[in-house]
């Protein structure tokens, strides 16, 4: 893990704009393709049958792009630190790409900006341009608006 960005609630107040860096890897091995695909009930061809896909327009299985995307907190967690927040709450997404697949055996990491830090009712919102990137890939597997809220 990578020495994340630490910030108290205040000096979080005037974050807006700061790079917070690119964290570590994280492997998407079939192992974890096959588990969300269980948990999601989204067991298409392309994710799970390594011989079908063998022959399919990627030449492998893909991680679904969901997979991609909720591996988002934990790499977020490896690029920014609030001591003083009591909780830190995933609120949602504005915008949410997929530009690139993801073959299993790849490793990604998340690059991040903090876009604006707002006050609302009980802490700070914080939205965060996330761009998911792939070991060896020309282009970003996900690009990302990420919103979290800091509890007080």
């Amino acid at each position: 893990m990578s020495q994340p960005t630490t910030f108290t609630m205040e000096s979080l107040r005037t974050a807006a704009g700061t790079d917070l860096g690119v964290g570590t890897w994280i492997d998407v091995g079939q192992d974890r393709i096959d588990a969300f695909a269980e948990a999601t009930e989204d067991r298409q061809w392309i994710h799970i049958d390594p011989q079908r896909a063998a022959n399919g327009p990627y030449g492998t299985t893909i991680a679904h792009g969901y997979l991609t995307l909720s591996l988002l907190p934990p790499m977020m967690a490896d690029l920014i630190a609030i001591t003083d927040a009591s909780a830190r709450i995933n609120y949602g997404l504005n915008k949410v790409r997929f530009p690139s697949p993801v073959p299993a055996g790849s490793r990604i990491r998340a690059r991040a900006t903090i876009v604006s830090v707002d006050e609302v009712a009980g802490g700070l919102q914080i939205v965060v341009r996330a761009t998911i990137e792939r070991e060896g890939g020309d282009k970003p597997a996900c690009i990302a608006e990420y919103i979290v809220r800091a509890l007080t």
